[in-house]
């Protein structure tokens, strides 16, 4: 039995039920899919349960830190893993539940649960059910990716996804990634007070970052306790006992570093295995990411592909952002596209690492004359009174235009305070309108204006 909507959604992750609420209030009928859980990776696998275990974490390292502030301690800190697990799981709960309540209870929203797959271009089959539509909306996600490294098939590890469920504390856990995910656990993990060993395949951590700011997020680890081996060109697992080891060089065999629990941290792959896509003549790149144009269509006519499927963005900000281009594209005709969008993401370690923009190496392989202002956390003074001044922060600006070309910062509060940055690049403004302006004190972004009033020319090897 076939049933028609004005439009099929598959996926609830950041954009799907957002975009069946606009669909929705404009007067359309709307079929939304989800196999498994609602909310999608951010709610259930990713940004809400991660955050929350950050917090946890994060507690945990402030009390152990009590002296610094004159607050005494009589017994050594620990962590009940099993609690923390609870905590983070009342939390996505509350967040799933919360999801499905809205589309089940939407009016002109029917929900269908199993997995949808192509029977053509504008039908999908859930079931026993066939769903038709002349507009298709893809949200389907990613997942870990496993790669097939030498010994993956004889040991236990563990992914992004499975960790999060781990209800005891790892003796020594080993991450083999040295990117945002790793990263993340890694030094959440040392809070929880694991042995912690890093494992990076390239010389540095977060290799698309300016080396400054690898090395600036390489010192606060290591400050840490953590264990960092870079450079491990041939990386290979292999069960030793209840324990597992882990190869990071072929020249000899060794060195080796033996742990007992091992995380995969080397990242993500596109939930577009098993959707049919040839059916409807939806065309894929090597990687199994949906190709899009602009505006998030895939090769097939009334089909659009939004979130990490598309390969154009792997975070919740770029998933939701993509709801907002197509839903303003097709209900108020307006002409938004993909490469309007200015690049930013934050690395949530402690303290945070924000990118916005072109890093340095970019402004310089451009060739353009450029300003370059930085400025250490050391003397923020916002920082200092919360005893966290750790990073700096660095912004760049084209010379001939004044406008912002991109910035990071690496401290307490960069996630936040980057955005007034972000804001006067979408402003199309040039720098003196942010280098004027009065902030709050005593506050990070307060020191934003002083370092523009004091950049020099940037110079450097091109890359």
């Amino acid at each position: 039995m076939k049933q028609d909507f004005d439009a099929i959604i598959v996926g609830t992750g950041q954009a799907g039920p957002s975009l069946a609420g606009r669909l929705t209030q404009a007067g359309w009928t709307v079929a939304i899919v989800e196999r498994k859980l609602f909310g999608g990776t951010c709610v259930n696998v990713g940004c809400t349960p991660t955050k929350a275990m950050v917090a946890s974490a994060h507690a945990a390292h402030l009390a152990r830190r009590g002296d610094d502030f004159g607050v005494i301690r009589h017994e050594p800190v620990t962590v009940d893993m099993r609690k923390v697990v609870a905590r983070k799981d009342a939390i996505v709960m509350k967040s799933r539940t919360g999801v499905e309540s809205w589309l089940r209870n939407m009016e002109r929203c029917t929900v269908f649960q199993g997995t949808g797959t192509f029977e053509s271009q504008n039908e999908i089959r859930v079931g026993d059910s066939v769903l038709r539509a002349k507009h298709i909306f893809l949200n389907v996600g990613a997942r870990p990716s496993v790669p097939d490294m030498p010994g993956v098939k004889d040991v236990r590890f563990l992914t992004s996804t499975t960790v999060l469920d781990l209800g005891e504390l790892p003796r020594h856990l080993i991450v083999v990634g040295g990117s945002y995910v790793g990263l993340e656990f890694a030094q959440m993990y040392r809070r929880f007070g694991a042995d912690v060993t890093v494992v990076e395949r390239k010389s540095r951590l977060v290799p698309n970052e300016d080396e400054d700011l690898s090395k600036g997020v390489k010192d606060i680890l290591e400050s840490e306790g953590i264990h960092l081996r870079l450079d491990a060109d041939c990386i290979r697992l292999e069960a030793r006992g209840s324990d597992v080891a882990v190869g990071v060089d072929c020249l000899d065999g060794h060195p080796e570093v033996v742990g007992s629990h091992i995380l995969l941290a080397v990242g993500r792959s596109p939930n577009t295995d098993d959707l049919g896509l040839k059916a409807a003549g939806i065309q894929t790149d090597r990687h199994g990411y949906i190709t899009v144009n602009d505006e998030l269509l895939t090769s097939a006519p009334g089909v659009w592909a939004l979130g990490d499927c598309n390969g154009r963005g792997a975070f919740t900000h770029t998933s939701y952002n993509d709801f907002e281009i197509v839903a303003d594209n097709l209900l108020d005709k307006a002409s938004r596209r993909v490469s309007d969008r200015i690049p930013v993401s934050a690395l949530y370690i402690d303290p945070p690492l924000a990118q916005v923009g072109l890093t340095e190496a970019q402004v310089l392989k451009s060739g353009r004359p450029a300003l370059i202002g930085t400025r250490p956390m050391t003397k923020v003074g916002r920082a200092v009174e919360k005893g966290e001044s750790q990073g700096f922060m660095k912004v760049l600006v084209d010379v001939e235009s004044k406008k912002i070309l991109g910035a990071a910062i690496l401290g307490t509060g960069g996630d936040e305070a980057i955005h007034c940055i972000l804001s006067t690049m979408y402003a199309d403004a040039p720098f003196t309108t942010l280098s004027h302006a009065m902030h709050i004190h005593p506050t990070v972004s307060e020191l934003i204006p002083t370092m523009l009033q004091s950049m020099t020319p940037l110079v450097g090897k091109k890359e």
